[in-house]
This record gives C-alpha cells, sequence and structure tokens, in this order.
C-alpha cells in the first residue's frame, strides 16, 4: 500500500457558461471543443470516477480505494457508501443560472441529495460578482411574481467578489456565480441542483435549459436575506458535518493531519511541497492518505498557501 499522497486525472466538463481560463491559469491542457466550465478534481459518483494518476496506485479509481483500502487511504470511522466529497474548479466566464441545493431537512424528489458547499474565490476580474441569498423583505409571492415577469435579477442580493474570499452555501440558500470569477468548491457528494432561472439562455444544443421550478421554489430559504461574502479572520474557515475547510499560510512546515485521517489540500498561492519529495503548483491537488498524516506540508516560494478540506 502506497504511503505517498497521491493526485488524480481531472474530469473536464462542458458548460454553456465556461471558457478558457483553466489552461490559462493552471497550465492544463483542456478540451479542444466546447467551453470548459468545471474540473472535477475529486469525485466517486456512478457515474464519475477521479482515478490516480501516477504512483503505485495509478490506475485505480477513487471509489476502489474507499471500498478496498478504508482504513489505510482515509482513516478509521467513515461508513459512508461512497467517499462523501466532491471537488471542483469552477471557470464561470459567463453567468450561472439561479439555482438552489436541496437542504438536508427536505426531500423534493425521491433521488435527492441534499448539499452544503464552498466557493473559495481565486482569480476575479474587475467587477465581477455572485449573487446569493435575496434583498431584505423579499417574499416568496414576490419572487414569483417576478419569475413570471422575468424581473428575478432585481430581488437578487449582489456581491462583489474578490481573490481570497469565500462563501458558504447550506441547502435552500439561492444563489448564482456571475461571470468572471474562478473558484473552488468544496461540496458534499451530491450532484442534486434545480435551476429556478437561466437568464432567458439556450444551451449548448440551442435549446432552452431545463427549469425547476416548483422543485426549487419547496427548497428556497425565503428568510436568508443578504449574506455577506467572508475574508476569513481565521484558519478555519468552514466547519460543518460533512466538511471542514481551513486555509493555512505555510509559513513553516506543518504535518497535514495530527489525527490518522486523510486531507485533502489544493494550491491557492505559491509553490507548495509535500514530505520534501513532491512539488504543487496553483490550483494542484492533491490527497494525503491517512497513514501519511504526520507528513510535513511546506512552502517552497516566499508565501505559499493552501485550502486544506478534511471531514
Amino acid at each position: 500500500m502506497d504511503s505517498d499522497c497521491l493526485t488524480f486525472v481531472p474530469l473536464y466538463m462542458e458548460r454553456v457558461w465556461g471558457g478558457r481560463k483553466l489552461a490559462a491559469l493552471f497550465g492544463r491542457h483542456l478540451p479542444l471543443t466546447n467551453p470548459i466550465g468545471e474540473s472535477w478534481e475529486l469525485v466517486d459518483r456512478a457515474d464519475a470516477q477521479s482515478v490516480v494518476s501516477e504512483g503505485r496506485l495509478k490506475g485505480i479509481t477513487l471509489h476502489e480505494l474507499w471500498l478496498n483500502h478504508r482504513s489505510q487511504i482515509f482513516g478509521k470511522g467513515y461508513d459512508y457508501e461512497r467517499f462523501p466529497l466532491l471537488i471542483k474548479i469552477l471557470d464561470a466566464s459567463e453567468v450561472l443560472s439561479v439555482q438552489v441545493h436541496p437542504p438536508t431537512d427536505r426531500k423534493i424528489e425521491l433521488l435527492d441529495e441534499p448539499k452544503v458547499e464552498l466557493w473559495y474565490f481565486v482569480d476575479t476580474n474587475e467587477g465581477a460578482s455572485v449573487y446569493v441569498g435575496l434583498k431584505n423583505g423579499t417574499t416568496r409571492e414576490d419572487f414569483q411574481s417576478a419569475l413570471a415577469n422575468g424581473t428575478v435579477e432585481r430581488l437578487l442580493h449582489r456581491l462583489p467578489t474578490r481573490p481570497g474570499s469565500f462563501m458558504f452555501l447550506p441547502g435552500g440558500r439561492l444563489h448564482a456565480i456571475g461571470a468572471g470569477n474562478v473558484l473552488f468548491e468544496v461540496q458534499q457528494n451530491s450532484d442534486t441542483t434545480y435551476r429556478v432561472f437561466d437568464w432567458n439562455r439556450l444551451g449548448l444544443d440551442g435549446m432552452p435549459r431545463a427549469l425547476h421550478v416548483e422543485q426549487s421554489l419547496q427548497c428556497i430559504d425565503f428568510n436568508d436575506f443578504e449574506p455577506a461574502l467572508d475574508e476569513g479572520l481565521n484558519e478555519r474557515l468552514v466547519s460543518h458535518d460533512c466538511l471542514t475547510v481551513d486555509r493555512w499560510v505555510l509559513e513553516q512546515p506543518r504535518a497535514a493531519n495530527v489525527l490518522p485521517k486523510f486531507s485533502v489540500f489544493q494550491v491557492i498561492q505559491g509553490v507548495v511541497s509535500f514530505a520534501d519529495r513532491h512539488e504543487f503548483h496553483l490550483g494542484d491537488l492533491f490527497f494525503v492518505p491517512a497513514r501519511s498524516h504526520r507528513s510535513l506540508i511546506g512552502s517552497k516560494s516566499d508565501l505559499a498557501i493552501v485550502l486544506r478540506t478534511t471531514l
């Protein structure tokens, strides 16, 4: 069993709102076809699998590791059917649809999966923004009326974005990523998204994209008014039942985890070393197995910063 860190082959997803910034910013070799909106960096789903990209475990899927080597790779005490996190990089070259994810306390349809997620902004154009939550005082009736006459945007809470800012999105929080944002997205392993409004846009096939208005109205938290974008004064950005996310400024080397559990790292800034043997750059993801938890993460540049995700 390999005790080193693991890297995975990214899965690139065509999206009508995507672009080519994953190549420009991170040196990724993208498919030459339609715009690429998402890179699925770490995923264990029936229809999408991360595969180890190098080393002795090269070619093995994340699900095979979860089934066959759980305690060595992930640590003890996890009884989920699949690895419970999904980590992406998003290139929103155009605005995304206005959407909502199911909250944990409400199942709208039989196959619904609740979803919480964190957005961490890595690169933003001048004037870039996101829509999160509703303007103060907006009622369900106001929203339904705006849907009917195409004026939803005036009821959405808009926030300018900047690199290093982040937003936590519990289930039920209405949201849309605006154009000009590149972000890391850390979420529950769920792919249930309800689109309530899509700016009257056509999909890559030239047809209007499907909307899920009734399901969305059942999910939206109509008391979620004007949440703020966070800069994070503390190292811990999010602590939730489903995921924990920290931002480490690597002023000195430190162990990947104090517990014999896995940790996932994404490079936000600078050049990062693992165990003095591996080097990682902006946008790279590496996975430190439970049995390597004492191995050191350090900086090989003036300032290195990583996002660290655990359960």
